[in-house]
C-alpha cells in the first residue's frame, strides 16, 4: 500500500501535485481570455511536436479523425510535401528549444505556411517574435508531459474556430475530468483505480487499443517509459490479431492490457470477446481498461489522466522518482 510518506519520499519534484490539479489547469487555460486567431483559408492543419508535446497532436488527431479536415502529426524534422500557403502549422514545444520542432517551424516559415506556435519561451518565442508569427506562451508545469492539459486546452481555446469540436463537448470533458480526479488523486490512497492498476503492472505491459484510442494508448506507453522507467508496448488490436497474437504461444513476461472504448465498433467489440477468450483458455492474465462515456475528447483526456497517474504510482512503488529523465537529457546534450 502507498502512504503519504512514501509519496513524499520518492516524488521529490511533487509531480503528483500538478496532476491533482489537472481539471483546474485544463479549465483555466480553456477559459482564458485569449484571442481566437483567424487564418483565412486553411486546407490542412499540420501539428508538430515531440514527446509530451507530440501527445497533444495525437489527441487533436483523434478529435478530427471522423471529420473531413485534413490533419496530420509530424514527429520529426520534415514537413509533408503537401504543405503550402493554405496550410496551418501548429508547433508546440514546452521548452521552446526542441530541435525537431524548430526545424519544422523554420521550414514552414520558408514556404509560407500559416503558423501558430506555443511554448514556455526559449528559441521558439524568439523566432516567432522576430518573424511576427502568432505565438502563445504557456508555462511548463513540472515537465512537458505534466503540462499536457495546459497546452491542449490552450489550443482548443485559440483555435476554436478551426478545430471541429463543439464547446459543449469540451465542457463535458472538463466535467468528467473533475470526476476522474476524485477517484485517482493522491489524497485518495484507499480506493484508487490508478493505484490498483499500478500494483498489477509488472514486467512489460502490452497495451492493445482500437484505432480511435491510439492517442491514449501511445501516451500510456510513453508515460510508463518516462515516469516508471519501464519498457512498454502498444499495438492496434485489429492488426495484432493478424500477427502479434502469435507471440503468446510461448511463455512470456509481457502482460496484456485491453484498452477499450465504451462505443467501440461492433466488430471490434466481438474481437475483444474473442481475445479475452483466448487469454483465458491459455491462462494468460490480462487487465481491462474502459473509457468513460462521452465524446472522443472526454474519452482520450480521461484515459490519459488515468494512465499517467498509474505510471506515477508505479514509479513510486518501484522506489523511483518519476520526474527526472536522465536518458533524454543525455540525448539532448549531444545536439
Amino acid at each position: 500500500m502507498l502512504s503519504l510518506s512514501t509519496l513524499n519520499k520518492y516524488d521529490k519534484s511533487d509531480i503528483r501535485k500538478i496532476y491533482d490539479r489537472w481539471p483546474d489547469i485544463a479549465k483555466e487555460f480553456y477559459m482564458k481570455n485569449s484571442d481566437m486567431y483567424e487564418f483565412g483559408r486553411i486546407d490542412q492543419i499540420i501539428f508538430t511536436g515531440m514527446g509530451g508535446s507530440g501527445a497533444i497532436g495525437d489527441t487533436l488527431s483523434s478529435i478530427v479523425s471522423k471529420t473531413d479536415l485534413h490533419f496530420s502529426v509530424v514527429k520529426g524534422y520534415h514537413l509533408p510535401t503537401t504543405a503550402n500557403s493554405n496550410t496551418l502549422v501548429v508547433a508546440t514545444s514546452a521548452s521552446g528549444n526542441t530541435l525537431e520542432t524548430l526545424t519544422v517551424l523554420g521550414a514552414a516559415k520558408k514556404i509560407g505556411c500559416k503558423i501558430l506556435a506555443l511554448s514556455s519561451g526559449g528559441k521558439m518565442e524568439k523566432f516567432c517574435t522576430k518573424n511576427k508569427i502568432k505565438y502563445v506562451n504557456v508555462p511548463i508545469l513540472n515537465s512537458p508531459r505534466a503540462s499536457y492539459p495546459a497546452y491542449l486546452y490552450s489550443i482548443l481555446n485559440v483555435l476554436g474556430n478551426l478545430i471541429p469540436i463543439k464547446k459543449d463537448d469540451i465542457l463535458e470533458s472538463l466535467t468528467i475530468l473533475k470526476r476522474t480526479q476524485k477517484q485517482i488523486q493522491s489524497s485518495n490512497l484507499d480506493d484508487n483505480p490508478a493505484i490498483t492498476l499500478a500494483e498489477w503492472l509488472s514486467e512489460i505491459p502490452m497495451i492493445y487499443y482500437p484505432s480511435g484510442l491510439q492517442a491514449a494508448a501511445t501516451r500510456f506507453k510513453n508515460s510508463l517509459q518516462e515516469n516508471a522507467k519501464m519498457h512498454a508496448i502498444a499495438e492496434d488490436v485489429i492488426e495484432a490479431c493478424h500477427n502479434g497474437i502469435v507471440a503468446w504461444e510461448i511463455p512470456s513476461k509481457v502482460k496484456p492490457i485491453l484498452l477499450q472504448g465504451k462505443d467501440d465498433y461492433t466488430k471490434t467489440k466481438e474481437l475483444w470477446k474473442v481475445l479475452k477468450e483466448y487469454f483465458t483458455q491459455n491462462k494468460i492474465e490480462y487487465k481491462e481498461i474502459h473509457s468513460v462515456n462521452g465524446n472522443i475528447l472526454s474519452k482520450t483526456v480521461n484515459l490519459v489522466y488515468l494512465s499517467d497517474y498509474t505510471s506515477i504510482y508505479r514509479a513510486i512503488m518501484s522506489k523511483i522518482d518519476p520526474t527526472p529523465v536522465k536518458s533524454i537529457d543525455f540525448i539532448k546534450s549531444k545536439f
